[in-house]
């Protein structure tokens, strides 16, 4: 099952990826170009259960909240377009790292022309 370390290290093998602490020492917000990716809380308590936020398609974020109990509307972000995981082993590690992927490029292309081409040079 995916946990802090796993996830910190998936996103950071992600091209122009990078952690930032945006607001305070928690949560952990991974972005790309200086753009929000995904948002994680650190250091949690060994009875909690891990969560990321992650951007996802509207379309997409219904379809994987009706698939998945543990996939809910985005804590404290814009609900159509934001997604909290549980990381509870009810999804399967595949799909949670398939989710990071759909949000890293749903922000990789929004990004400018110019940040794309200086992002595929690095």
């Amino acid at each position: 099952m995916l946990n802090e370390k796993i996830i910190r290290d998936y996103c950071a093998d992600l091209k122009g990826s990078e952690e930032t602490f945006p607001f305070g020492e928690v949560p952990l917000v991974f972005k790309v170009m200086g753009k929000m990716y995904g948002l994680m809380p650190i250091n949690i308590a060994d009875n909690e259960a891990q969560t990321i936020s992650l951007k996802c398609d509207p379309t997409l974020a219904q379809i994987l909240r009706q698939t998945y109990p543990g996939v809910q509307p985005g804590y404290h972000l814009n609900k159509q377009h934001w997604n909290t995981i549980t990381i509870d082993g009810t999804i399967p590690d595949d799909e949670i790292k398939e989710m990071i992927d759909n949000s890293y490029a749903l922000v990789v292309k929004g990004l400018k022309k110019a940040d794309r081409e200086a992002l595929k040079k690095s």
